[in-house]
Order: structure tokens, then sequence, then C-alpha cells
């Protein structure tokens, strides 16, 4: 590690795509222009570009170099202008490593380092390094030392708790992941894009033809395309989850998952600000809950989540064994939360169900044959709000506080009074009247930014209780 080392020559690759991926518009957009009359020409300065795309891509990868030193990560890199990074060992937060289908056809990974100030992007990216050298870079920086097996596949911790996600559930989270409605609103936002570059008679013998079809059969067809969505949603869960594995080291939680895309993230338990319980309105009468966590910084570049899913699916029986196993501190009383009271159940049957009524109106004025449509979905968005206030409460408990609310899903969250950036209580003259008041909360988030939780409609009493509590008045 004290000897300078380069980036495995795959790096090439990675650069060329990030560079011809960051340019890739103006090559479209110029074909688009000289297609006609000058196609040889853009092919000849394509051509041009391509090659110094190469050789930029190429001499990125000889001029960066990185070794350990003197208790510190050190890396040169620049083609024309040198640049230097020194990263102390003291100051990296996480080290990540992640392996795409081509790091693992060459069993490389790519390994992300963290600190407290990374944001927009990592402080440190080495793209193609040996599985081997980048579990030994990792095993290198960190302050604590740990025990660990050499195994080809995965870093796993000895002695260590583990717990890993079955196929069973993996499938079960794909089937109720709820995400055959994105994947249709990505269907259809691609075909409103791509529709301007079917031909007009093309797109109108295919208006005909579906026009002409009997009721039955675009039934049918309606329901096959709704499986395929289903059975997509339920295949990029399991990409994605697949062989998710959580262990708990000495002061951080280290997680493996995604069968594509291999990724080993690490999350130090003191960056953890706040603990959750999800429970979607798919899962919750089957009795599934997923698990996550609110972990301050992060950067923007590693593609999570704006939480941090500690474990996909589980029976929310089982919540208090894996709490008492990875993270015990939050382990405790979450049933007996003070819920809102009944007069603030007006205001969230209204606010649900505004928006439905002034766009249903709309709808049944213009369309009189589609009436029922809004009628539906003021029926569902008067349930919602009757689920939003019924969920909605929260339990103080010494220096733990435990809300609860809904937006679709229903959201137990548990936090600290040390991790509570700031308490903001807001109350508007009707809530005056009703001696109710808005309660807020702030925390760290992914990326330093805030994290904000919201509980609207509760007791005025509840939330000069809480303001006390946070601020320590007497």
């Amino acid at each position: 590690m004290f000897n300078q080392k380069r980036l495995h020559p795959a790096a090439i690759f990675f650069n060329f795509i990030k560079v011809l991926r960051e340019s890739l518009f103006a090559l479209v957009l110029g074909f688009i222009t000289f297609k006609d009359d000058s196609l040889f020409y853009f092919i000849l300065i394509a051509s041009g570009i391509f090659i110094l795309m190469l050789t930029f891509s190429i001499l990125s990868w000889y001029r960066y170099t990185y070794r350990i030193e003197d208790e510190e990560l050190r890396i040169e890199y620049g083609i024309f202008i040198r640049k230097k990074r020194y990263i102390s060992k003291n100051r990296i937060q996480s080290i990540d490593l992640t392996s795409g289908v081509i790091h693992r056809i060459f069993k490389l990974t790519k390994v992300q380092i963290e600190t407290a100030g990374s944001s927009n992007g990592a402080e440190a990216s080495l793209k193609a390094v040996k599985r081997t050298e980048g579990e030994a870079l990792r095993q290198e920086l960190k302050t604590a030392s740990t025990r660990h097996t050499d195994v080809h596949d995965e870093y796993i911790e000895v002695a260590n708790p583990s717990l890993r996600i079955t196929f069973k559930r993996l499938f079960l989270a794909g089937s109720t992941s709820g995400s055959i409605g994105v994947i249709f609103a990505l269907m259809a936002f691609g075909f409103s894009e791509l529709e301007q570059f079917i031909p007009d008679h093309y797109y109108d013998s295919t208006v005909e033809w579906a026009i002409g079809l009997s009721i039955i059969f675009i039934v049918v067809l309606v329901i096959v395309l709704l499986i395929f969505l289903w059975l997509l949603g339920i295949a990029g869960t399991m990409i994605k989850y697949g062989n998710f594995t959580i262990t708990k080291n000495e002061n951080e939680l280290f997680i493996t998952r995604g069968l594509l895309e291999k990724k080993q993230v690490t999350i130090p338990l003191k960056r953890i600000q706040a603990v959750g319980i999800q429970e979607s309105i798919i899962r919750q009468p089957l009795g599934y809950v997923t698990i996550f966590a609110e972990v301050a910084g992060g950067s923007i570049d590693k593609g999570e989540d704006f939480s941090s899913i500690l474990f996909p699916i589980m029976k929310a029986n089982e919540v208090d064994d894996f709490f008492n196993t990875f993270l015990p501190e939050n382990t405790g009383e979450i049933q007996n939360l003070a819920p809102l009271p009944k007069r603030a159940r007006k205001f969230y049957l209204l606010r649900s169900s505004l928006p439905v009524i002034i766009i249903g109106a709309g709808i049944g004025y213009f369309f009189t044959q589609f009436v029922w449509v809004p009628i539906l979905l003021l029926i569902g968005s008067l349930y919602l709000g009757f689920l939003r206030h019924k969920d909605g409460g929260f339990y103080q408990n010494d220096q733990r506080l435990t809300i609860r609310y809904r937006t679709f899903s229903k959201n137990t969250v548990i936090m600290y009074h040390k991790r509570i950036q700031a308490f903001e209580k807001k109350q508007y003259l009707l809530q005056a009247k009703q001696k109710l008041a808005t309660m807020r909360l702030s925390i760290i988030g992914k990326m330093g930014m805030g994290k904000h939780f919201i509980i609207k409609e509760m007791n005025e009493s509840h939330t000069d209780q809480l303001a006390d509590w946070y601020s320590y008045r007497k």
C-alpha cells in the first residue's frame, strides 16, 4: 500500500463511457443536423472526437495513482494540471465497494470513500481495482482493525451477527413493492417522447386497429400488460436487493446487496440519525414492514435512496429481534403512542379530498360519462385521510422520541433528542381556535441536507410538552 499504484486498465473503458455519455446529446444532435447533406463530414469529425476521447481516457488512467502513506490515502491525478488529494484515515466516514456486471467479469470492484464533507460526489472514487485489493484497501483505511475471512465473492465479518434475506421474502418484496405504477408512468412518458418519431400512417393504422378490437380482447390485453409490469417490478426488486445481507461490526453496519451490480455499503452507527419502520398499504394487511435509517452525510453519486434500507422486508413481529441484534439502542415500546385528537379528523379528510373535489368537478362537468371516476377517487381520498388521522401520533420517553405518520405508507420513526437539529411549532388561526398545532422536526439527512418530519393537528398541549422537552425549558 505504500507504493504508488494505478487503477486496473479497465478504468480506461469506464472513463471512455463517462466521456461518451456526457457528449452523447451533442453527437445525436449533430447526426440529426448533418445526416442528409454532410453525413461524410459528420462521420469524419465524430471519428476524430472518438479518438480524442479514447486518448483522454488512456491519459487519465495513466496519470491517476494512489497510495497509503502516513495514515493518509494520497491520490494524484490530472493530465495537464497535476492535482494531489490527501484523505486522513480518521476523517473517513465510510468505504463502499460496488461491482457492476463488467467489474464482476474481470473480478474488479469500485471503491468509494466518503468523508463528512462529501455531498455532490464521493471524496475519492477508485473506478476499477482488483476485488481482493479493494477489500484490503477498505480494511487498511478503517480506523479500527477487524478480523475477516478471505472469501472470493463477498467480505464477511467473523463472529458478528448477520441476517440474509431469503428468496421467498425477496419475491414477496418484489410482488408488493408497488413499483408497477412507477414503471407504467415511465413507459407512458417514454412512449410520449417516441411518438413523434413514429410515421403518421403507422400510428393511424395502429389506432384504427385498436378501436376495431372487441372489448373482451382489450380487457385481456390490459390484464396481460399489468401482469407483465408486475413481473417487471418483481425482477427489478430481486436484481436490486438480491443476496441482501446485513452484518453488524463493532461500530458499523455492513450491507451487501445486488445480483447484477453488487454493492457493499458501510453505515457507521454514529451517523444514523433516526431509524424507521415503513408499512405500505399493500404490505400492512399482510403484516410485513421495511426497516430504514436516516443517515447523515453521503454523496449524491452513490445511487442510493434518500433513506438507507436496513432490511427490505420482514414480519412486523420480527422487528424487535432485529433491533435487539443490530440496533439495541432503538429497542423499546413503540405501541402506546399518543393519538391525534378526534377533532383533528375533519382537517385530514378535507386536506386529502380537496384536490380530488376540484379536479373531479372539472371532469364531471366536461366529461359526464366519466363522472364515476372522480367519485371513486373521492372515496379513496377520504379513506386515505381517515388513515392519516388514525395512524398519526407520538411517544416520548426520556431522551427518545417516537413519531408515527402516513403519506401513503405508514411510517414509524425513532430518534433521540441529541439527533434533532430543530423543533418548530406552527399554528394558524383555525388551529388555534381548536387548540391544535403542527409539529415539525428536522434532522441531518443524506448529502448533509435536512430531513423533516411533520405531524399536523396535534393537541396544542402535546406540542408545547415536546417543545419544552426539546429546549430543556422548565
